[in-house]
């Protein structure tokens, strides 16, 4: 909601700015997927290794 905002402030006050942002947005969207990408395996790999750290305690009834 707040991106919608700004971009519609950006078009009331430079709407040439409005435009290039609206154009480029699924350019940087496509350039920053592969991160997201990464961001969930690694948070994957993170809870995993959580888990595992974890499991003992779980067995012996802990929280």
């Amino acid at each position: 909601m707040l991106t919608l905002l700004i971009w519609i402030f950006l078009l009331v006050f430079c709407w040439p700015l409005a435009t290039m942002a609206l154009l480029l947005y699924p350019v940087f969207w496509l350039l920053l997927l592969p991160f997201r990408i990464v961001g969930i395996a690694v948070d994957g790999v993170l809870e995993l290794l959580r888990a595992l750290v974890m499991l003992p305690a779980r067995l012996l009834g802990g929280r």
